[in-house]
């Protein structure tokens, strides 16, 4: 049988393997269930998951016989949890049966790749086709600042591994297709909470008190540029609120005002020079309002950095496996401001990530990314878990 056909006899069982999980969506480090049902399948299929020390994600690896020791592993990263985000496809039979959380990420679809990554090379393991060690690695917690990645890695799942690979859902990009980029394809992400303090008072004598509304909101307008004016603008720093807090009465003068958002840095140089500035500015914006502040700046992830060779190597294995169809399978992708933190494990060993089409042909509207509307063409799996296998069975180095 080909890698093809292989795929095609899983097909079925895959869709359904990711349209349950669909329905029975897990938060990051919440994902027991999830954890559960691949660790049936993986054991069934005759391979020993390894679960994390906390109790959610496993790490399976497939260590040929003939392997020589000490050789570099392959991996393949997935990532199992979902968002806190309702599902508003109500026409779909699988939409989601847990109240505010949802695949809106596609982390449904990584998941199931990897499982059918996982079976393919469990075959070819038995059959003696499978001549490289292989880890595959079903994270947690991807959607939480820093990244389950830190959990992986803590846990020693990069300890002798050569390369990695990973895929995201694109709703851009129509299945069949993956997009490529060399060099950094998403971005830093960082988390900044703002807490503000005052005496409070009548809003009849705000010349008596701290107007702490007044404050928030002028550190919320001028902030993002004030950053923007003090640093490199090939950088691409970009800070953006995403909720603000304060007062509960139309004439009273709150005594606590919160403010959130998120930092994003094209360049890893912003990423190191962004807190202490923020930090500076911050300061200075206050003392004018005469408010207390407090800083609290969450560092989450770097920049995903594409290795070229490692791009090559998905070039090679997706036009390897679809290129005969003699349609372009294959297209170039922009940097995101988007985080993923894929990015730690490239601290370790070099990889790439690529971006999985998952837009049907005939789909005229982008659903786009973290909305509630989010859903995918779900002939991306068996492409996903042809260009993984391909990636293992025939490349003849890491």
């Amino acid at each position: 049988m080909t890698l093809r056909s292989r795929v095609a006899a899983l097909e079925a069982e895959l869709v359904a393997f990711r349209r349950d999980l669909h329905r029975h969506p897990e938060l990051g480090r919440q994902e027991f269930r999830t954890t559960g049902k691949l660790i049936d399948r993986l054991v069934a299929a005759g391979l020993t998951p390894r679960v994390l020390p906390g109790g959610t994600g496993l790490i399976v690896d497939l260590v040929p016989p003939t392997a020589d020791p000490g050789a570099p592993m392959i991996a393949f990263r997935a990532d199992i949890d979902a968002l806190p985000i309702e599902d508003a496809k109500s026409e779909a039979p699988y939409r989601s049966t847990v109240p505010g959380v949802t695949h809106a990420c596609g982390h449904d679809v990584h998941t199931t790749v990897l499982l059918g990554t996982a079976l393919v090379l469990a075959e070819a393991l038995r059959d003696g086709r499978l001549t490289r060690p292989v880890r595959l690695i079903f994270q947690p917690a991807e959607e939480v600042m820093p990244g389950g990645a830190l959990d992986v890695i803590a846990a020693g799942g990069m300890a002798g591994v050569g390369r990695i690979f990973a895929v995201h859902c694109d709703p851009k990009v129509t299945v069949g297709r993956i997009a490529l980029r060399t060099g950094a394809i998403t971005s830093a992400a960082d988390a900044v909470l703002l807490r503000l303090d005052g005496p409070g008072g009548h809003t009849a004598r705000p010349h008596l008190t701290t107007d702490l509304v007044t404050a928030v909101a002028r550190l919320a307008a001028d902030l993002p540029g004030a950053l923007a004016r003090r640093m490199d603008p090939r950088w691409g720093v970009s800070l953006v609120w995403g909720r603000i807090e304060s007062g509960s009465a139309p004439n009273v003068i709150p005594q606590h005002a919160e403010l959130e958002g998120t930092v994003r840095c094209l360049e890893l140089a912003g990423w190191h020079e962004a807190p202490d500035l923020l930090h500076e500015l911050v300061t200075k914006m206050a003392e004018t309002y005469l408010a207390k502040v407090s800083l609290d700046y969450r560092r989450g992830v770097p920049p995903v950095v594409n290795e070229a060779a490692s791009i090559t190597q998905l070039e090679t294995a997706m036009t390897r496996q679809f290129g005969v169809r003699g349609e372009e399978v294959v297209e170039p992708t922009e940097q995101s401001l988007g985080g993923e933190d894929f990015s730690w494990y490239l601290e370790h060993a070099p990889g790439a990530l690529a971006r999985l089409g998952v837009r049907a042909p005939d789909e005229t509207q982008v659903r786009d990314l973290h909305q509630g509307r989010f859903d995918v063409d779900e002939r991306a799996i068996g492409i996903g878990v042809e260009l993984f296998g391909s990636l293992a069975l025939e490349h003849a180095e890491v």
